[in-house]
């Protein structure tokens, strides 16, 4: 059934009633087929673009911008940076962002680990040998020190109970090389218990020098009365005879003599000597033929007296040891950082 509204006047345009046919375009049928055609086609060709990616003429290329971004972001195995665990942390906890294409890299990711050591040479001087006492006749032998002849080497003191400095020395170098090479040095021992006796001091001396050291540091424990305790640091003095000239290390041996005693004190809980260097924990001596004929910086360090009861305790702890070993550690990456 149809509607036909009331009375629609046939000549009134707004009459929605209006009856009239609208006349038809001649054109309107091609028109019609055309678009039909047309529009079905650039739908077509659109959706092909877009699934290969668009990567004809001036457009960017989609694919190589993908897999730039997945590259950067991937987080570094190498360890240059820290180790990144698979969350995307850093070391320090701080999150991963990735470094986008024109970003500039933070110093730490562009030169590696702050702080690193890398390139700086430290020789550990482990004083006497485990073995020197079976070869006395060798040890005695005097060598030129500059200012006078001295013993090749010694056998070292030992605690009441038997504990050798030699085997102490080499506890502590043990310790110390572990942190230093974690710190990123080139660590060099004069010896490690892999020879029948010595090195002499001479030689201990030479081996520094010709590693080009930063740093050298022989380790010890002192032969004092009972009732001495604490650390003391032996300094380079100002000895220029024969083959010493210690006056270009004089300096520079302060002042890593100086950091490590700092340090030492602060890791040990020790404190310094109370029989030598006035409470300063610091000696100088130009009486040594490993200072003497060092052309490096380099200090000795008395970790405690092993003829005291107290500092024998000390001494012989495992503990404590890896404490000597963190606080001369300190001191050395202190001076070596500037």
């Amino acid at each position: 059934m149809s509607y036909v509204g009331p009375n629609p006047d046939p000549f009134d345009p707004f009459d929605p009633f209006d009856s009239r046919q609208p006349r038809r375009s001649p054109l309107r049928r091609p028109l019609t087929v055309a678009l039909a055609v047309l529009v079905p086609g650039a739908l077509l060709g659109w959706l092909a673009y877009e699934a290969l990616g668009g990567t004809g003429g001036d457009g960017p290329d989609r694919s190589a911008a993908a897999g730039a971004s997945s590259s950067t972001l991937r987080s570094p195995t190498d360890g240059t940076n820290g180790t990144n665990g698979s969350d995307g942390a850093n070391g320090d906890g701080k999150q991963n962002t990735g470094i986008g294409a024109g970003a500039t890299p933070s110093p730490s990711s562009a030169s590696g680990s702050l702080g690193s050591l890398e390139g700086k040479v430290v020789v550990i001087d482990p004083g006497h040998n485990p073995t020197n006492f079976q070869h006395t006749a060798d040890i005695d032998r005097k060598v030129d020190i500059g200012t006078n002849w001295k013993e090749c080497d010694t056998t070292g003191t030992s605690t009441n109970s038997g504990y050798s400095e030699a085997k102490f020395t080499l506890d502590v170098a043990h310790r110390l090389r572990t942190l230093l090479q974690q710190q990123g040095a080139t660590v060099k021992l004069t010896q490690d218990g892999d020879r029948p006796y010595g090195p002499c001091v001479d030689e201990r001396a030479r081996i520094g020098n010709a590693a080009h050291a930063d740093a050298v540091v022989s380790i010890h424990a002192d032969g004092s009365a009972a009732g001495n305790r604490g650390f003391h640091v032996i300094l380079p003095g100002a000895v220029h005879e024969g083959a010493a000239d210690t006056r270009p290390i004089v300096a520079p041996s302060r002042s890593l003599g100086k950091l490590i005693a700092d340090d030492f004190a602060r890791s040990t809980d020790s404190s310094p000597s109370n029989y030598l260097g006035d409470g300063t924990g610091l000696v100088t001596r130009e009486d040594l033929g490993g200072l003497n004929l060092s052309t490096v910086p380099k200090v000795f360090i008395e970790c405690g007296n092993m003829r005291d009861t107290k500092d024998a305790a000390l001494l012989t702890s495992s503990a404590w040891r890896q404490e000597a070993a963190q606080g001369i550690s300190e001191g050395i990456v202190s001076f070596l950082r500037g």
